[in-house]
């Protein structure tokens, strides 16, 4: 059963409204189990078909997949930073500072997106945190997260020393929300008891700046990143709005398009919380054993953001040139909508030729959110859709490279 009609099945079950939300890199609308995701089929792209049978890869790929694999077990923190810094582009702008997903449906693609799905294999994102979801799910060897603001690095290194500094779910959101750990909260927790004991917590302005300076201890310190000038102020930028806001921080916290609090939006909790629509609750924050799985990435260097511009000339082409080197596939790579931008200003086909760059084959798939009819308000909120790589790409296949 696909995810469209999925929603469509469980449409009349469900109640809430929300207002529409603008696009952004990483947009959503509000998040909570009695929401109703909207029944009618997206303009372009299109829902996601249900998924076919995975054809066999093309000749020069199944080769690269079947010689030795050498994606690395783990990288040094000097190999980290290397990598991270020579892919990456000039700081670029967005409207939003994008500190929280406001996808509400993100998790609606994952069964499906698990049929494609192979071990050992290389995930892609742009954006903040939705993409840890993904992550837990898939389990991929390496990650790499391209976006085109410097602030999102500092975003992923400020989660980075958190995912080292904590044993467990809950101590990470004692550290990321700047609130003291709720008495008697077990480790094993499921997730609502967490968010709903952390409800009630203060923030605690002794314990914020203790964790920031824990964060720059564990970057500068123990991984030895020579940071640039800007990053620490930059993380502390990002990390306050966390210690203020804890559990209700929401994609408008920081401003941006329309001001701080700009219409209804999920929070952090409320994405916490979400489900995959089957009720199967798949966020990264979902179980230890979905935790562990970012924790242990991080803990491996085997996350790597990178500054760049989906249509710039270097850094999707400098992923790809280092995966093809070692035999890598790339799984999945999740664009939320910033093809939306791409053909605003025109530059869609330079992205379509960089993402020819990268090793895939035909259980490639691209994870897209775009606007739907209809839904909350009245307007168009974003959902998700599967798309595979091979078949989209050959939109550019043909074009002359730069």
């Amino acid at each position: 059963m696909s995810t469209l009609t999925k929603r469509v099945l469980i449409a009349a079950s469900l109640v809430g409204t929300l207002a529409a939300v603008p696009a952004s890199c990483a947009h959503h609308a509000a998040v909570s189990s009695r929401q109703t995701p909207p029944p009618a089929a997206p303009s372009l792209p299109p829902a996601e078909p249900t998924p076919p049978p995975i054809s066999p890869a093309p000749a020069s790929v199944a080769a690269a997949a079947a010689a030795k694999p050498v994606l690395p077990a783990r990288l040094s923190d000097a190999e980290f930073w290397e990598l991270s810094q020579r892919m990456s582009e000039p700081n670029g702008n967005f409207r939003s500072d994008n500190l929280l997903s406001n996808e509400v449906w993100l998790q609606y693609v994952i069964p499906d997106l698990l049929t494609y799905n192979r071990p050992g294999r290389v995930y892609m994102g742009v954006g903040p945190e939705q993409n840890f979801t993904y992550i837990a799910a898939l389990k991929p060897a390496m990650v790499f997260i391209v976006d085109v603001r410097r602030g999102n690095l500092d975003l992923h290194l400020m989660y980075k020393a958190l995912f080292d500094l904590s044993a467990n779910r809950v101590e990470f959101l004692s550290r990321l929300f700047s609130r003291k750990a709720p008495a008697g909260l077990k480790k094993d927790a499921s997730v609502q008891e967490i968010f709903a004991a952390f409800a009630g917590v203060q923030p605690d302005e002794a314990l914020f700046e203790q964790n920031f300076k824990d964060i720059v201890a564990d970057l500068k310190e123990k991984h030895h990143f020579p940071l640039l000038e800007d990053d620490v102020p930059g993380i502390r930028y990002v990390y306050e709005y966390f210690g203020r806001d804890g559990p209700d921080l929401t994609y408008w916290a920081s401003g941006g398009y329309g001001g701080r609090g700009y219409r209804n939006t999920p929070t952090y909790g409320d994405l916490a919380v979400a489900t995959d629509g089957n009720g199967v609750f798949r966020g990264y924050l979902a179980s230890e054993e979905n935790w562990n799985v970012l924790k242990t990435l991080e803990t491996r260097n085997l996350l790597v953001p990178v500054v760049g511009n989906f249509a710039g000339p270097k850094a999707l082409r400098a992923v790809g040139a280092w995966l093809k080197q070692r035999h890598a596939v790339v799984s999945a790579f999740y664009l939320s909508n910033v093809e939306q931008y791409l053909n605003m200003d025109g530059i869609w086909m330079d992205f379509c030729r960089n993402s020819l760059e990268l090793p895939i084959d035909d259980s490639s798939q691209f994870i897209r959110s775009y606007r739907g009819r209809g839904g909350f308000g009245g307007g168009g909120n974003l959902n998700q859709g599967l798309s595979p790589m091979a078949a989209d790409l050959k939109q550019c296949s043909g074009a002359a490279t730069r």
